[in-house]
């Protein structure tokens, strides 16, 4: 229900309860004071006393009043219908457009509530009551334009109590403390004077007390204390603890919510899609049912039950991995149209990954590991929409990893195994800090182990990230959080993965890989990114910053120094290839690819490199420039494919082999591709991989199944299980009864076993 527009919204806001729509604290002092007493028996939890002074509103002939009372009691429909009259009758109003604005942020529809937002500052360009609802909107959808927008708030007027709690709010979400501090402060003051219910004071308190590890406890009792049915405090506690990853204690705060306040359909909410992240279905169907009841509105909700309607069509498969000397366990879900032909690259990595990252950070797993992968990306986006960033592949919530299905996007798109071996290092990270290791070290260790250890290793850079080194935009580390939480310039997020990384890179070069494992160690307890710094390395973060710096532009100095040649000669190599103009490639791609490696998507300039050599008959050059795209960390398909061919006709077949088996870790749901691998396989006297090759060929679809037989008969055979050799034989003459090579290998069969007779 997102995104209608205005002029048909009144047929689509239906009635509601009280308490599941009523009105968020307002703090706008143009509200019309009849309203003030009402809404302290609201704030005071006097919610009978509330009830009986909105309704007496009901008869008010001023249409805002009349509006706002019906909000209050959940009629939405009413609500929503009063406030489009009030700005029909006067199209210079602005306070109802706001209030409206409001209401539609209320039931979701953020398009709406920007578009009247966005009317009532053309009408007066210095309402500041505006601004601030248009940034809340972008703080809730996590927008860079939020802190722009609420600092030109507070330039206009600093004693807007909604703006103070706003800018404590992003503070604590971005781990600025000492910020939020400040703007608690100045809440707590104007709250006071205007005598306006401190409520939020307290729970935002509460929170930055939890976020500093130490007990909230004080702040909740005085909020409970001021409204014994205030469980939004708990609410907003759990708001912080799933930021920081926290989910199980997140869970544990929500259901302290809805015990102080039953009807507190958002966190019934929170609370469903928090267990749906940790993988316990049947609760968080519960909760979402009863929050679906409340508030029908939620796009978030409806998906997320639609998503549990639909997990049905998914396998939940258990198998052990081995490391460390003891046996752990991996779960599957995948959905069944896929399963057969995931299970066994999805536990191939999962077990390496096991074993490695349980060596290199000297963690032992206390519970099994559960990988879901979505063949739809807008069921693995219900299970991530409540977490901030955009762009993700996959997410991990502690034991619970979910992911795109490599089905879940274009071939190519994505390198699934990439993916799957970046959220298992989260695994690591998050469970062996308690969650409480910082965004930016988390993610900068899985980037690295992505580089280093992962199944197409290389320090590949975007050019994003390049450009953000260039310009002096990578932020200080102890500021890192914020480009992951709130981007303030385009691509901001995936600049910072990048510079997250290189951090880490930067450590285990100058410092070792032990020092990384130390500093994530610091996280075990309180403190933050600076303190960790400086007590790990004996460096300020300032220093640190400092070389950091020079670590970076010098490891990239051929590409910022010449940045301009790079594009031109990038471009040059580019339209050459589009025209054929093969020998016109060569240079220019040749000195893109000399000036940064590092460009390894599909249209790198290596693969332009080789495209042109190998037209021109150079093929042992073109095998080198696409070894060298692979060293960077290229992995596209179509190119890997080109190389695996090229290898063999040079004679170098286990080299092609390698090559193709790398593949299934970026495009496996490709049956020619596992068709021809398995062949090469038997053809090297690996019949065990090639049986698996021909296994997951079978279960794919739209190809001839008796080649796929005929290939794990063989491969059986050559494994000495003759018995089912036969069957798989006798499979593909069912399926093809004139297949010459399945009728002589059957015939091989039966003359073997009279022999032996």
């Amino acid at each position: 229900m997102t995104g209608l527009p205005a002029s048909v919204a009144a047929a689509v806001l239906l009635v509601a309860t009280l308490g599941a729509a009523a009105q968020d604290i307002d703090y706008d002092p143009r509200r019309p004071q009849e309203l003030r007493p009402c809404d302290e028996h609201m704030h005071r939890g006097r919610i009978n006393e509330a009830r009986e002074c909105y309704a007496l509103l009901l008869s008010s002939q001023d249409s805002v009043t009349h509006a706002e009372a019906a909000w209050a009691l959940g009629d939405l429909r009413t609500a929503n219908e009063l406030l489009r009259r009030s700005v029909r009758l006067d199209e210079q109003a602005v306070q109802p457009r706001s209030r409206w604005a409001r209401l539609f942020l209320q039931t979701h529809q953020y398009a709406d509530a920007i578009k009247l937002f966005r009317e009532a500052l053309e009408i007066s360009p210095d309402d500041v009551h505006a601004k601030l609802g248009l940034a809340q909107v972008f703080a809730e959808r996590f927008e860079g334009q939020a802190k722009t927008l609420l600092q030109e708030v507070l330039g206009q007027d600093d004693q807007l109590l909604g703006a103070q709690l706003l800018a404590a709010r992003m503070a604590l979400e971005e781990g600025q403390f000492e910020q939020a501090d400040k703007a608690l402060d100045a809440a707590a003051r104007i709250a006071s004077r205007r005598e306006l219910p401190p409520l939020e004071v307290y729970s935002l308190r509460a929170a930055l007390e939890l976020s500093r590890e130490r007990s909230p406890d004080a702040w909740i009792d005085r909020a409970l204390a001021y409204n014994p049915r205030y469980g939004a405090v708990f609410q907003e506690l759990a708001h912080f603890e799933v930021m920081r990853r926290r989910y199980a204690q997140a869970s544990v705060l929500l259901r302290r919510a809805i015990e102080v306040q039953p009807e507190l359909w958002s966190a019934h909410a929170e609370l469903g899609s928090n267990l749906l992240r940790l993988g316990e279905l049947a609760q968080a169907r519960s909760h979402l049912t009863k929050a679906y009841s409340g508030d029908p509105y939620s796009p978030t909700i409806v998906n997320s039950l639609r998503l549990l309607d639909r997990i049905g069509e998914f396998e939940l498969i258990s198998e052990p991995v081995y490391a460390v000397g003891r046996q752990f366990e991996v779960k599957l879900r995948l959905h069944r149209s896929e399963a057969a032909a995931l299970r066994p690259y999805v536990m191939e990595l999962a077990s390496k990954g096991v074993q490695q990252f349980s060596q290199r950070y000297g963690f032992t797993l206390h519970e099994p590991v559960t990988l879901e992968l979505y063949p739809d990306h807008d069921d693995f986006a219900v299970r991530v929409a409540a977490l901030p960033g955009i762009g993700l592949l996959g997410v991990t919530f502690g034991y619970v990893v979910a992911m795109d299905s490599p089905s879940g996007r274009p071939s190519g798109e994505f390198h699934w195994g990439g993916t799957l071996w970046h959220e298992l290092a989260h695994v690591f990270t998050l469970e062996a800090t308690g969650h409480r290791v910082p965004r930016w070290l988390s993610e900068g260790l899985s980037v690295f182990e992505e580089w280093r250890t992962g199944p197409a290793p290389g320090v590949a850079v975007t050019m994003d990230a390049i450009a953000a080194l260039r310009d002096k935009r990578f932020l200080p580390i102890d500021e890192l959080d914020s480009g992951f939480i709130r981007p303030s310039y385009p691509g901001q997020v995936q600049v910072s993965y990048m510079q997250a990384g290189l951090i880490c890179l930067f450590i285990d070069e100058r410092w070792g890989f032990e020092k990384l494992t130390a500093l994530l160690q610091q996280f075990t307890r309180k403190g933050s990114t600076g303190q960790a710094v400086e007590a790990v390395l004996r460096i300020s973060p300032k220093k640190f910053d400092e070389q950091f710096d020079e670590f970076a532009r010098l490891r990239f100095a051929a590409i910022l120094d010449h940045t301009l040649e790079w594009e031109q000669q990038y471009r040059r190599a580019r339209e050459a290839v589009d025209q054929e103009r093969w020998s016109d490639a060569v240079g220019p791609a040749r000195r893109a690819a000399e000036l940064y490696p590092g460009h390894v998507g599909a249209d790198s300039p290596h693969v332009l490199l080789a495209q042109a050599l190998d037209k021109l008959g150079r093929r042992e050059e073109a095998i080198t420039a696409l070894q060298d795209f692979r060293r960077a960390g290229g992995w596209a398909p179509s190119a890997l494919r080109d190389l695996g061919r090229w290898l063999d006709e040079a004679g170098r077949a286990r080299e092609a082999d390698e090559v193709l088996a790398a593949l299934n870790y970026a495009d496996p749901l490709n049956a020619e591709h596992h068709a021809q691998l398995g062949e090469r396989l038997l053809a090297a006297d690996d019949a065990e991989g090639a049986l698996r090759e021909f296994q997951v060929l079978l279960a794919l679809s739209g190809h001839d199944p008796a080649p796929a037989y005929f290939g794990a008969a063989r491969a059986l055979r050559a494994l000495g299980d003759r018995e089912a050799s036969r069957r798989r034989v006798l499979d593909a003459l069912a399926v093809a009864p004139h297949f010459k090579p399945a009728q002589a290998f059957l015939l091989q069969i039966i003359q073997e076993a009279n022999r032996n007779e």
